[in-house]
C-alpha cells in the first residue's frame, strides 16, 4: 500500500520460451494461457516427483500469510517455472529448453 501511495512499483516477472517457432509469454501466477491446465497438471506432477525424491519446499520463504497448500502453489506460480512446464509439455523429450526472463536472478 505504501509503495502504491509513493508512486513506486515493481516490475512483474515475466518470462518467454519459443517453441515451434512461436514466442509464449508468462507471468507470475498467469492462467490466461490456452494450456494452462495442461502447464499446471505437469508442474504439480513434477512438484510431486520431487516429493517423492526426498525435496521439501522451503515455505519459509513465501512472505505472505497463506495456508501452507497455496504456499506450495506461489513457488510453482513463478514465470520460469511456467514457460519450462509448457515446453516440457509441448516438445519431445530430450529437448533442450530455453526461458528467457526480464528479470535479473
Amino acid at each position: 500500500e505504501l509503495r502504491k501511495c509513493a508512486g513506486v512499483w515493481k516490475i512483474p516477472g515475466m518470462a518467454w520460451i519459443e517453441v515451434k517457432n512461436k514466442v509464449h509469454e508468462f507471468m507470475v501466477g498467469d492462467k490466461s494461457h490456452p494450456q494452462s491446465d495442461e502447464i499446471d497438471a505437469k508442474l504439480k506432477g513434477l512438484s510431486r516427483q520431487m516429493k517423492e525424491s526426498g525435496y521439501m519446499p522451503q515455505l519459509d520463504l513465501v512472505l505472505q500469510s497463506l495456508t501452507d497448500k497455496d504456499k506450495e502453489d506461489a513457488l510453482c506460480g513463478h514465470c520460469e517455472k511456467l514457460a519450462i512446464a509448457f515446453g516440457l509439455v509441448n516438445t519431445p523429450q530430450g529437448t533442450i529448453i530455453r526461458a528467457t526472463k526480464n528479470l535479473r536472478v
